[in-house]
């Protein structure tokens, strides 16, 4: 038996090492797998669900009303269109979340759109009316006013100084200066005698009017007196349109239908061309449109409706002596 120093003694020791070394196994368990037959219950109670969904489904329509039915395809139709736009569909029905209306925030949607609209309509209807009531009434002022001065042999002899005009504030009535005949007296506001003829005629016909009326003063650009730091041609003009309402008034038209009463110097001449023209000495009378006072005086009038409303409500307050019991 060789030594264990010898070679072979050594290689044959390491060799029995590695034939002594365990030898592991690693051996990997696999679960056992269930059962495979569930799945087709999954898939058959998925298709039960669209089946009685469906059937529902079909029993709604069945029992909805036509109307319903036509908002119904109008919304989906265009749903965009009904939700911002507002309009028939079914935001106007009783639906869950009505579509449309003016502000996203307001729960009633398109219904407040609808009212909304209904009353821009209404107003504008009332606007319409109103100025058809305008235009008949300062149409009937004019013949009338026409038909005064044809057959009055004194207004007659001053037709050329008086003109009228339909103008987008209404009736306009000029009184003119002309250079042997004027109106007031040199520099003051004494108004000449026929002046206040033509002016008491005119106030008689202006008694029963139903629109306001703006007075205003004019004079021609000839600078008057101490100039522009004492009396001025604004003052004169002032005071020849109060001269004038004054007159106007004691011939029974109405103090609470002026609207204004102004002086305009020669701001606004009738001859700019010539602007020491004795016809740019004139009063001017208008008979206002309601819109025209609104956009003027800066307020809104009555409208037709509140006017009705209001006669309606005094005869019911306040009914004729042969009703009162």
């Amino acid at each position: 038996m060789p030594p264990p120093n010898a070679p072979g003694g050594a290689q044959s020791g390491a060799a029995n090492e590695k034939k002594l070394q365990p030898i592991i196994i690693k051996r990997i368990k696999k679960g056992d797998h269930g059962h495979h037959g569930g799945a087709w219950k999954i898939a058959y109670a998925d298709f039960m669900t669209a089946m009685m969904a469906f059937f529902l489904l079909m029993w709604l329509l069945g029992s909805t009303s036509k109307g319903d039915l036509q908002g119904i395809a109008a919304y989906f139709n265009s749903p965009l269109k009904v939700a911002m736009n507002g309009g028939d569909g079914s935001g106007n029905s009783s639906s869950i979340i009505p579509g449309g209306g003016t502000d996203l925030a307001k729960v009633h949607g398109q219904v407040k759109r609808s009212e909304a609209d209904e009353n821009d309509q209404n107003r504008k209807n009332m606007r319409q009316q109103r100025a058809q009531q305008d235009a008949q009434r300062i149409k009937a002022l004019r013949a009338k006013i026409d038909a005064m001065i044809s057959s009055n042999a004194t207004l007659n002899e001053y037709r050329s100084q008086i003109r009228m005009d339909v103008t987008p504030d209404g009736l306009q009535i000029q009184i003119v200066d002309e250079q042997n005949r004027p109106m007031f007296d040199i520099g003051s506001a004494i108004v000449k005698p026929y002046m206040r003829d033509i002016l008491r005629e005119v106030g008689s016909a202006l008694g029963g009017v139903e629109n306001r009326i703006s007075l205003a003063g004019h004079t021609d650009a000839a600078p008057y007196g101490s100039g522009d730091k004492g009396y001025s041609n604004w003052e004169l003009s002032t005071d020849r349109s109060n001269a004038s309402r004054r007159e106007l008034v004691s011939a029974g038209m109405p103090n609470d239908k002026l609207a204004r009463v102004v002086g305009l110097a020669a701001s606004d001449l009738l001859y700019p061309d010539e602007p020491r023209a004795a016809q740019n000495r004139r009063i001017t009378i208008t008979v206002l449109t309601h819109e025209a006072e609104e956009r003027l005086l800066g307020k809104q009038t009555p409208s037709v409706y509140q006017d009705s409303k209001l006669n309606t409500e005094k005869q019911e307050n306040h009914p004729p002596a042969s009703q009162t019991p």
